[in-house]
This record gives structure tokens, C-alpha cells and sequence, in this order.
């Protein structure tokens, strides 16, 4: 869904792409602010010529049947090919997962090699080791951090490298461009989940990545009652991204797609205020005694901090931290005892969540506890919403009271 962005709307800056993004095509441009819902399986032609006609082109903006949208799809995947700098087009799908499924099939096949980042979101590991591996596609884990090896593990078979920078639990930045022009130079795909920084924070593409995933559940809904993923790329890797996706019979909902849409209005200005009130935050707990480490590569003194400068644009509200104590019962006792965080998965919304992670669980070459932790490795998530960052702080405070760290 939707190709060919406008190269004038792109050089606008990044508040001003998000406003106008998707509104200005042929069959979105009425004289109302949102493009309308339009709930249509059938597509009706007015003789049958026009119907034969019909099947000698496969783009957006022509009718056919309700599986290949229509325009209140066309317009937000339109708009998230404005603000995707180098995209050529993006398709939509019911969630992140299936964006994930959707664009590594797309240029996967049995026998090929997956170089997986270790540190990538649980269920594009499982993904990898499970639904992949059945079709007879190895899967092989490496260290982000490490470029010389991961160079190594690149061979003939190897033909696509999925990236997350940064990871989404314990928030490393890895070298996208290096790793990337490694992987093309063998002849690989390289393809990135982009949703902690979205477009906005991070132009993936023109990092050198082929295809650029996000789960518009997150940034782009914002309000915590959607679920659907994108892939964005290129001319060459957009034909493929759409073919798989229309055998496999993907499509989103356009009431779904309307409520996308709205969100990425404001995706800037909440980001921008979640990004704030997170450094608020993660400066306030690299202080605590009974915190071992924070892990926000926006922070000075991050390990990922000078790539994150050197790269992005623009951060998040997702950062982790390690608790200094040893006790099992450590992150319970304390996202129990918080009053303004949710106990609950995703993030991006406008509520604040608290997750107690366990990144031994998903890895297979990074070690956990990280080199040099004093503790042991009792990690939580937070996903910070749009309420006032002080309170929040205030809320941390009293649940640090009821944390033995003795």
C-alpha cells in the first residue's frame, strides 16, 4: 500500500510531515480534514472493460477489491511513506508481529541463513526459532555491539539481518550503517525494527537498511486501543513486501487505519514530551542507591550514547534500569507498590507502564547480567506516558521505600 511519497512534503520538517502526511493524494484529498471510512469489501465497476482494466494494474488509488484496501488505508500508508525518508512505499498489517512475519517472508526462502540481532524484541526471536526454522530457514543469534563478528558470521547462505537499535529491553545502539553495509555487501537484506524511535527519531533507510518495521500499536496509535504493524522500503524491496502480502491475504481494518491515522497526527508532540519527561526521569534514577544502572542511550554516560547522538534525531519514552538489590522478589515488591505505572506490555501510549524484564530469558550470545553489574540483573521497563514527570518521579520514590536493597 502506497508508494511514490511526495519529495516536496518530505522536506518539510518532521511536525509538519506528520500533519500533513497522506492527506494530499487524488483520492484522499476532499474537503475535510481526515479522510473518511471506508468500509467496502466490494468494489462495484461501471462496465467490463473497466473491470478487465482493472487487472492489469496493482497500485493504490485504483479500486478492485476490498483485500487491496481502500482510501482510508491508502492514506495512512501513504502518510507513513512521507515520513519515512527513502521510502518508496509501505504496506499496512493487523499488528507488529505480522509485520515482522510479513516482511521477513518476503525475502526469505528455505535454506537461507537469518542473522538475528540477540537483543531483539522476544517474539521476532521466536519467530526466528520457531515458525522460520519449520519452513527451513536457520535462524543464527550474534552480538549487535560486535561488528568483527558479526562480519564473520555472514556467508553465502546468508541473505537477510534483522537489526533492532535500540534492543527493546535493554536499549543497546548498535552501529546500523556499518552492520548494514556489511550485510549488502554480501548480498543480504538488511531489515530494522524501528518502532522505539520511529522515522521521526531515526531515518532507517537512509542508514542504509532496506526495509524498516514498526508496530504502529505504539508511537502511532498512542492511545493504547490499536494493534497494527508497517514495513517501509525502497522501490525493489516494496514490490516484494507487497506481492507476499497480497498472497498471504494481509489487510488491516479502515477503522483501525482511521484510528492509525489520527494518532500519527500527534505522534510528535508526544514524543517529544514522553522523550523529556524520560530523561527526567532516567537522570533522577541513575542517582538512587538502589538503582545499579539505567539503560537510555538519550542519557550522557550510556554505553549507546555517542551512536545515539551520531544517528538519531529524536528518542522515546522506553528506557530500563537494574535494581541494585539481589532479593527474587525485588521487581515485584517495587512496580507493586506504584500507584501512576501500569503493570502491562507495550508502550508508546499515553499512560506510563512499569515491566519487570528478564533478558536472560532471551539471549543466546549477550550475557546477562551485563560485564560489571553489581547485582543481579533485575531489570524493569518503564514506558513513559504523558503524565507530569515529577509525579512520576514521586511515585518511583515511594516504591524505592518498600525496596529492601540490604
Amino acid at each position: 500500500m502506497a508508494a511514490n511519497g511526495d519529495e516536496t512534503h518530505k522536506s518539510k520538517r518532521p511536525a509538519t510531515r506528520v500533519v500533513e502526511a497522506g492527506r494530499q493524494s487524488a483520492e484522499t484529498d476532499l474537503p475535510v480534514v481526515n479522510t473518511p471510512v471506508w468500509r467496502a469489501s466490494t468494489h462495484l465497476y461501471a462496465s467490463e472493460a473497466e473491470r478487465k482494466a482493472a487487472l492489469k494494474t496493482n497500485r493504490d488509488g485504483d479500486f478492485f477489491y476490498g483485500r487491496r484496501g481502500a482510501p482510508t488505508q491508502w492514506s495512512l500508508a501513504q502518510a507513513l511513506t512521507d515520513i519515512e525518508p527513502g521510502a518508496h512505499g509501505t504496506i499496512l498489517y493487523p499488528s507488529g508481529v505480522a509485520a515482522i512475519a510479513g516482511a521477513l517472508l518476503a525475502v526469505l526462502k528455505p535454506g537461507d541463513v537469518l542473522l538475528i540481532s540477540d537483543n531483539a524484541y522476544d517474539p521476532s526471536r521466536s519467530m526466528a526459532t520457531g515458525f522460520l526454522r519449520r519452513l527451513g530457514i536457520e535462524s543464527r543469534f550474534f552480538d549487535p555491539l560486535d561488528c568483527a563478528a558479526f562480519e564473520q558470521l555472514l556467508c553465502e547462505r546468508t541473505k537477510a539481518v534483522w537489526l533492532e537499535s535500540p534492543g527493546s529491553l535493554t536499549m543497546e545502539v548498535c552501529d546500523v550503517p556499518a552492520l548494514a553495509k556489511m550485510a549488502r555487501s554480501h548480498g543480504a537484506v538488511s531489515l530494522i525494527d524501528n518502532t522505539w524511535a520511529s522515522p521521526l527519531g531515526f531515518a532507517a533507510l537512509e542508514h542504509g537498511c532496506d526495509i524498516s518495521v514498526m508496530s504502529l500499536s505504539k508511537h502511532v496509535g498512542g492511545h493504547s486501543d490499536l494493534m497494527m504493524g508497517s514495513a517501509s522500503a525502497g522501490e525493489r524491496y516494496y514490490r516484494k513486501l507487497r506481492n507476499t502480502a497480497q498472497q498471504m491475504g494481509t489487510v488491516v481494518s479502515p477503522d483501525d487505519a482511521a484510528l492509525a491515522a489520527r494518532g500519527l497526527r500527534t505522534m510528535k508532540t508526544r514524543l517529544d514530551q514522553s522523550t523529556n519527561s524520560a530523561l527526567k526521569i532516567a537522570d533522577w534514577l541513575k542517582d538512587h542507591p538502589k538503582v545499579d544502572r539505567v539503560m537510555c542511550p538519550m542519557l550522557p554516560g550510556d554505553q549507546g550514547h555517542s551512536l545515539w547522538q551520531r544517528d538519531f534525531t529524536g528518542g522515546c519514552g522506553l528506557f530500563s534500569f537494574v535494581l541494585a538489590s539481589k532479593a527474587a522478589d525485588a521487581q515485584a515488591t517495587l512496580v507493586d507498590n506504584l500507584d501512576l505505572f501500569g503493570i502491562g506490555y507495550s508502550w508508546g501510549g499515553f499512560e506510563s507502564l512499569a515491566l519487570p524484564i528478564f533478558p536472560d530469558h532471551n539471549r543466546s550470545v549477550m550475557p546477562w547480567p551485563p560485564t560489571g553489574s553489581s547485582g543481579a540483573g533485575l531489570a524493569i521497563r518503564l514506558s513513559i506516558g504523558l503524565e507530569d514527570p515529577d509525579d512520576l518521579i514521586a511515585d518511583l520514590a515511594r516504591g524505592f521505600e518498600k525496596l529492601d536493597c540490604s
